[in-house]
């Protein structure tokens, strides 16, 4: 009988005595990783070798022991307990018996993938001051592995090659360049030998660049930036040379943005690795590059030889993006049949609510058709590839609501192909946001939050705007054929916030829900065929593998990130347990322990007595260094600071100004304002949980 094994913690001498179960069994090391057998993977269907399983990234698996005609018996293997409470985004992987999974601050561990048994830790010990700088959580998206390596990119910026036997770094180097506030959440991605990883931080307005490593030493071998910097200095290349013609204005002093976040895709047949390139920063043109321009390569694909980062070519979803309409979601490598001939592509589903299918060796645009309702748009000019954007969504001033918002249509969950359908599988969310210019914008270099848009002044436009948007707002998972461009089917929803998708051989489509629920589809119909509740919103992308002939499902469940923006944990209406890592297996007989409470409430705190300036101020402030993480009007967040107990409003000058939760991610702000601003801030949440508590029980 399977039953749950609780975690040892090892560090030091300890861990080296600890070996890695089944590669030990067979005398070999683990993580066993190259490029021979990454493009061979599918002769080896039970492992994930890397974030997508394969170089292709479609996260589909050939395995199906378990299918759409047993699905219903499948049941919990083996859980372990997360100690974070924060999202938790990342996809295991599974390399010879051996499961890899990284947590929150970038927190390493390997566990046998049959038992759960951990076999080692390793904490980067993450510059917790860092957590300040991240725009949607603490979150990290996975690892990488290499000839015994495990490969991780943290918060504050290092690049770690661990030794996959003992959990102990072989060599650590800084990816970062200094002033602007970078961080990194993505997974890094290895290929011939060399390591690549991006940053973010577009939302601090930072510029943003990719690079590749020696998987061995740590040695960089070539950068590539995504936004030309100052024309006195001279360009890195070529292509930032064309891409400078495209701005306006002194942009090198906003940054720019363009950081690569998250997707990227390495393709062995052509020896290209394709980048997807974040929004702009700051996000209103006005400020980034006055007097408008394409702005690239700011929310765009591009491809780049990968032997020397060079470039080769480019194709922009979003020219001169001021939405939040990046191209860093999935990017899928697949053959398809189009028009009668077999087509090399790439296939994306970006923030913009179109649907993109590539030519992935030349970048010519095959099709592009909306998976969403949209009106920043209404199509695609075939003739150029360009978006024809509805001049009103230039916003000014006065607040313009467009959808989608910046969200996305589809944001980073993964996407899955599966080549047996031929359909992609991806959430999709219809979504409706207020769009103005600050007309006050002041850039802080260093600093998050440099948008260059209004999120105060809740006046009767943007209150009327904000409640079109609660209404008409919806969601769902859709089954897309990306060669007639249509829809075959959806599951809906009852709000945002359902997690990444896998696909299996099985006729299986598995996902993570909003419900609080881990789900399993019927790829080809979408009909229901087995649901478990998981006290948790499992956000990443499922994983499939198999020990010993078993196959296993594994997931991480932990709702945040930037989904829990704009959807607070109350409001999904179940309590949530501590984050976990959740392994599925046919038969599986394992147990989660009864939830101890639901969390806190929305309370009526006593009014502060500070008066209106005092009022409007706190709520300029907050807008300035509060909303990206914890929601415009202090609506959900990381932490939905209208749910503070008696207890947390006493601590708030603690926290806010003297950090005494640096070591939860909230660190202090006290270089940023000053013990006057947090006051009025602190008057203001007050205010808005007032107007919330007095709009409920008038509603009663």
């Amino acid at each position: 009988m399977a039953m749950h094994l609780r975690k040892i913690v090892l560090a030091g001498s300890a861990s080296v005595a600890i070996l890695c179960v089944a590669a030990a069994a067979a005398g070999l090391s683990p993580a066993r990783v190259d490029q021979a057998r990454m493009i061979a993977a599918d002769r080896s269907p039970g492992e994930w070798m890397g974030p997508g399983r394969t170089y292709d990234e479609q996260r589909y698996s050939p395995l199906d022991r378990i299918n759409d005609g047993n699905v219903g018996q499948l049941g919990l293997a083996w859980y372990a307990d997360l100690p974070v409470d924060r999202g938790v985004e990342a996809s295991p992987l599974v390399i010879d018996g051996i499961l890899y999974n990284i947590e929150p601050w970038n927190v390493t561990a390997a566990y046998d993938a049959r038992t759960g048994k951990e076999l080692w830790r390793f904490d980067p010990k993450v510059d917790r001051d860092k957590g300040r700088l991240a725009c949607c959580d603490i979150v990290t998206r996975g690892l990488a592995a290499w000839q015994g390596k495990i490969l991780i990119a943290t918060l504050d910026g290092r690049l770690i090659a661990i030794d996959a036997r003992t959990g102990k770094p072989l060599w650590s180097v800084d990816t970062l360049e200094p002033v602007w506030p970078y961080t990194i959440t993505g997974a890094p991605r290895v290929f011939d030998g060399k390591v690549l990883i991006g940053n973010a931080g577009a939302e601090g307005a930072a510029r943003g660049y990719v690079t590749a490593y020696d998987v061995e030493t740590g040695k960089q071998l070539w950068r590539f930036h995504t936004v030309p910097g100052d024309p006195a200095k001279g360009q890195e290349n070529k292509a930032l040379e064309m891409a400078a013609k495209t701005w306006k204005g002194e942009w090198w002093k906003r940054g720019g943005g363009g950081t690569v976040w998250d997707s990227i895709v390495y393709d062995p047949k052509l020896d290209l690795v394709y980048i997807g390139v974040g929004n702009g920063g700051p996000w209103s043109q006005r400020y980034r590059s006055p007097g408008g321009g394409d702005n690239l390569f700011l929310s765009s694909i591009v491809a780049l030889k990968a032997k020397t980062g060079d470039y080769v070519w480019h194709y922009q979803t979003t020219p001169g993006d001021e939405w939040d309409f990046t191209a860093t979601q999935s990017m899928i490598l697949a053959d398809l049949k189009i028009n009668g001939r077999t087509r090399q592509v790439l296939m994306q589903a970006p923030k913009n609510g179109f649907f993109y299918v590539l030519d992935r060796a030349t970048g010519e645009l095959i099709s592009g058709e909306p998976f969403v309702a949209m009106n920043w748009a209404n199509g695609i000019d075939k003739a150029t590839g360009r978006p024809n954007v509805n001049p009103e969504a230039r916003y000014g001033e006065v607040p313009v609501l467009l959808t989608p918002g910046a969200g996305g249509g589809h944001n980073w969950n993964p996407m899955a192909y599966s080549p047996q359908t031929g359909l992609a599988y991806f959430p999709v969310t219809e979504m409706y946001m207020a769009y103005s210019v600050n007309p006050a914008f002041k850039q802080t270099p260093g600093n998050m939050s440099q948008l260059g848009l209004s999120t105060t002044g809740y006046d009767l436009t943007r209150k009327a705007a904000a409640a079109y948007a609660a209404e008409h707002n919806k969601t769902w998972l859709t089954a897309w054929d990306p060669v007639a461009q249509k829809e075959r089917w959806r599951v809906p929803y009852p709000q945002r916030g359902s997690g990444g998708l896998l696909a299996t051989a099985g006729n299986l489509v598995f996902q993570g829900t909003v419900n609080g629920t881990f789900a399993a589809y019927s790829a080809d119909r979408g009909a229901k065929l087995w649901e478990t509740p998981v006290q948790q919103v499992p956000i990443a992308a499922p994983i499939t593998y198999m020990v010993d002939g078993v196959q296993y499902v594994a997931v991480n469940a932990g709702w945040g990130g930037g989904l829990a923006h704009s959807t607070t944990a109350k409001s999904l209406g179940f309590p949530l347990s501590s984050p976990r890592l959740l392994v599925f297996r046919i038969g599986g007989a394992a147990k989660l322990p009864a939830l101890a409470n639901d969390g806190p409430g929305l309370v009526r705190p006593e009014d502060s007595k500070a008066d209106g300036a005092t009022i409007a101020l706190g709520e300029r402030v907050y807008a300035d260094n509060c909303a990206t993480c914890h929601g415009e009007q202090a609506r959900g967040g990381v932490k939905d600071l209208r749910l503070m107990t008696p207890a947390t409003h006493a601590e708030f000058m603690d926290i806010v100004i003297g950090g005494k939760r640096r070591e939860k991610g909230m660190v202090s702000f006290a270089d940023v304002i000053s013990e006057a601003d947090a006051k009025a801030v602190h008057a203001w949440l007050i205010r808005r949980a007032n107007q919330d508590w007095d709009s409920i029980v008038a509603n009663k």
